[in-house]
């Protein structure tokens, strides 16, 4: 049978109220009473049940996280981080797969209610109004992680995503490049419309270049949809000498499919990257790309929904992340 609280408190000949402090590391019990205490339970082996006492407390000690697919490297070491600041602050995770549907973020949301978690770390391509009305009457705390909300209401941890795609542009350009092409990824994706594809054009306007959107590709995010943009532009007129792609599958697909038509990277086409997950490194020739941290961007956000649930002073809601530009082979670099 199941031990409880009130078999410890039996064999211990405590109340149960002292049990309860001895769990839950209140230091006002005597050091003796503690020790008996402690024994009896490891000799019990009694588990604390977490829904009693998150019904006495009205705290679970667990967070729900939501991400697109915990297959995908990148969202792993998003919730690597978050899982290392909750253990760090003695909370659990619960964690679930959105796979990027909307109904299913949904569902996850009410899932998570039910639950009654203490807070949740979200991320998503897009705070769709369904998913910001849901969240809107959340009953507990919600931080978007790699996720923006253009409302601004809701607590986020971010990079500068317009700043830093603008940067990877301006390198192919001051390499000499005038037909750069972006191979975007998925246009419902906020962060590849209105900050990556914003950049892009901003960057080529302000280097006086002009914009050509036979060389704008709002493909899937895939290996294949890189080969198949570089297929679609290599046959212009007037191709394209350099590609700023939204993800590492998609700069490899751009890669492999320059390389299949005997071009050579990055002497004939230069490309980078957004993301710099472990592929950057693997793929020859190894690929210059934007720093996406996201296992600092999972452990920022859970320690910030720390900060909230226990209403703690912020300083910002809205935190951005430094990023930078990892330079290899794929770019030409300055004798």
């Amino acid at each position: 049978m199941t031990v409880t609280i009130y078999d410890v408190a039996r064999e211990a000949n405590v109340s149960m109220a002292t049990v309860s402090r001895v769990v839950n590391g209140n230091q006002n019990v005597k050091p003796a009473t503690r020790k008996k205490v402690l024994e009896v339970i490891e000799r019990l082996e009694y588990r604390p049940n977490a829904v009693a006492r998150g019904l006495a407390s009205k705290k679970t000690t667990t967070v729900g996280v939501i991400i697109p697919d915990i297959s995908n490297n990148i969202y792993a070491e998003a919730a690597r981080g978050i899982e290392d600041i909750a253990t760090m602050y003695r909370y659990n995770i619960i964690l679930a797969n959105s796979d990027q549907n909307e109904e299913k973020e949904l569902s996850l949301l009410d899932t998570m209610y039910g639950k009654q978690v203490d807070g949740i770390v979200m991320m998503s391509d897009a705070v769709t109004p369904k998913l910001h009305q849901s969240m809107d009457h959340s009953p507990v705390p919600i931080v978007l992680a790699g996720t923006v909300d253009e409302s601004n209401q809701f607590a986020s941890v971010n990079i500068d995503y317009f700043q830093a795609s603008y940067e990877a542009v301006q390198m192919l350009i001051a390499n000499g490049h005038k037909r750069i092409a972006f191979v975007s990824g998925p246009l419902h994706n906020t962060i590849n419309s209105k900050f990556k594809l914003e950049a892009y054009k901003k960057a080529l306007i302000d280097a006086g270049l002009e914009i050509d959107e036979q060389l704008i590709l709002p493909e899937e995010g895939s290996y294949d949809s890189g080969i198949e943009a570089l297929e679609t532009v290599i046959t212009l007129e007037q191709p394209p000498t350099a590609f700023f792609a939204g993800s590492d599958e998609l700069a490899i697909g751009i890669i492999h499919g320059a390389q299949d038509r005997g071009l050579k990277v990055p002497e004939d086409i230069e490309v980078i990257s957004f993301e710099n997950s472990k592929l950057a490194r693997m793929v020859r020739p190894q690929l210059t790309s934007v720093v996406l941290p996201l296992y600092d961007i999972g452990a920022v956000a859970m320690r910030l929904l720390t900060k909230i649930m226990n209403k703690e002073e912020i300083d910002n809601q809205e935190v951005i992340i430094p990023h930078r530009i990892e330079v290899r082979d794929s770019v030409k670099t300055a004798d």
